[in-house]
């Protein structure tokens, strides 16, 4: 985790200054940039995490955001929204493209520290638990289960099981945060981010349907009442 790459997109200098130099004692690698503008210049393929301000020029924090999770080269990378709007539809919008963290104006460093610690602690253990998935991954596979993500795909001993996209979207997540309980919130935010509204019960039938289709891995996604749901392999 130490010497993670981050970068820090907002148009406060000040801010910006203060963040990278706290960081680089943490031992993080910090680089700046005052605009999403300026930010899509760089090769944001090698950052580990990007800390954006939603409130910027004419490119905000939400649209760049949609431009990184529409990218396979970026789409795989964290991002904690930071922003002065006390607003739970910026924040609940923040969440359904994919941001792993929401921090709001005025904040302290320390809470700021604290929190990417915590999102590269779960986003480097997720890649422990799913090796086969990269960056530009192929496929995502459990003994004779395989997801071929680049043909959207599922077969089961080469045999090809028919899904639906938000079925198969889902065991995509699941597969790739095997081995551990995601909650239904993580779940609604990356399986169901174009919805407005999604009842829990929606999560609930998708996954009765998954367990039938996927058969003798049905019984390893696994449900943990009052926490969620997850993928165990063992």
């Amino acid at each position: 985790m130490s010497n993670a790459r981050i970068l820090i997109v907002d148009d406060e200098e000040s801010l910006c200054e203060v963040l990278k130099y706290n960081l680089e004692l943490e031992g993080f690698d910090a680089d700046t940039a005052l605009s999403a503008e300026e930010a899509l210049k760089l090769d944001l393929s090698v950052y580990q995490l990007i800390i954006l301000d939603i409130m910027m020029g004419e490119i905000s924090g939400i649209k760049m955001a949609k431009m990184l999770k529409a990218d396979a080269a970026t789409a795989h990378i964290p991002i904690i929204f930071c922003t002065a709007r006390d607003s739970e539809d910026e924040m609940v919008m923040g969440l359904n493209l994919g941001a792993d963290d929401y921090i709001m104006k005025p904040y302290s460093l320390r809470n700021v520290i604290a929190r990417v610690k915590s999102v590269l602690r779960r986003t480097s253990a997720s890649l422990q638990y799913a090796p086969s998935a990269t960056r530009a991954e192929d496929a995502l596979q459990v003994e004779g289960l395989c997801l071929n993500m680049k043909f959207k795909r599922c077969t089961i001993d080469g045999v090809e099981v028919k899904l639906t996209k938000t079925e198969f979207d889902l065991l995509a997540f699941l597969l790739r945060h095997r081995g551990k309980v995601c909650s239904r919130e993580e779940i609604l935010a990356r399986v169901w981010s174009d919805e407005v509204v999604v009842l829990d019960r929606t999560i609930d039938v998708n996954i009765t349907r998954l367990r039938s289709k996927i058969g003798v891995y049905g019984s390893c996604i696994v449900t943990r009442s009052g926490f969620g749901y997850g993928f165990r392999d063992e």
